[in-house]
């Protein structure tokens, strides 16, 4: 795709949601970070559901630890992997205090070292706590950048660098959590909805979902 294409579909999207944001609920970057550990595999709705009450209850990583790995399973068992996650969890809240005085680290490398935290995890820290250019590349985003033609990739780690490279800077800030809404509700996996989508007549995917037929006039079937 070439960039004056690339830079109307940021243009578009920053028009219709000049300031977009994570539909996970959170308030500090702690928060985020286990929010978006039990993510995986999970709608931002289940997590959302689990975190309200695991936050009312503990909400820093001394207040985890002391939950226990079964007090904390108690919250977060309506979340896929629970018992995976939970143990991740426990251990990551651990490291943050041992390590960076119970503070989420900006640094990549530390964020990468805790139990539970990919790329993709830590992408998306350093991009909404601490404003990078960062692109963490979930399903949806991976859909988005094949099926557009924007920054097509057999892996997440090439569609990450394709990314980088083809959105411009001053959206670079945004791109990710427009491409990610964007995949969720309009460029949907099964049946794309391509008739109401705003970049159509730029994306470059050649088999886009026809607009639904208009409705027949009954009165052409009136019986005389």
């Amino acid at each position: 795709m070439n960039a004056e294409k690339s830079h109307e579909i940021f243009a578009r999207l920053c028009t219709v949601n000049p300031n977009p944001r994570t539909e996970l609920v959170y308030r500090t970057p702690f928060e985020l970070l286990i929010a978006v550990m039990l993510s995986a595999q999970a709608t931002d709705k289940s997590v959302n559901q689990a975190t309200a009450r695991l936050f009312a209850r503990a909400n820093t990583p001394e207040a985890i630890l002391a939950l226990g790995e079964d007090g904390l399973k108690a919250h977060i068992r309506t979340i896929g992997l629970f018992n995976t996650k939970a143990r991740n969890i426990l251990r990551t809240c651990a490291l943050l205090i041992e390590r960076h005085g119970g503070a989420v680290p900006r640094d990549r490398a530390a964020l990468e070292a805790l139990p539970g935290v990919g790329r993709k995890t830590a992408n998306v820290i350093l991009n909404t706590v601490f404003g990078e250019p960062t692109m963490a590349v979930d399903t949806h985003i991976f859909r988005l950048a094949n099926r557009t033609g924007l920054a097509p990739g057999k892996t997440p780690a090439a569609v990450e660098q394709g990314l980088l490279n083809q959105v411009p800077r001053e959206f670079q800030r945004n791109a990710h959590h427009w491409l990610i809404l964007h995949g969720r509700y309009v460029c949907t996996a099964r049946k794309p909805r391509c008739p109401e989508c705003l970049i159509a007549d730029l994306c470059e995917y050649p088999d886009k979902t026809p607009p639904h037929p208009a409705p027949s006039n009954t009165l052409d079937h009136v019986q005389h």
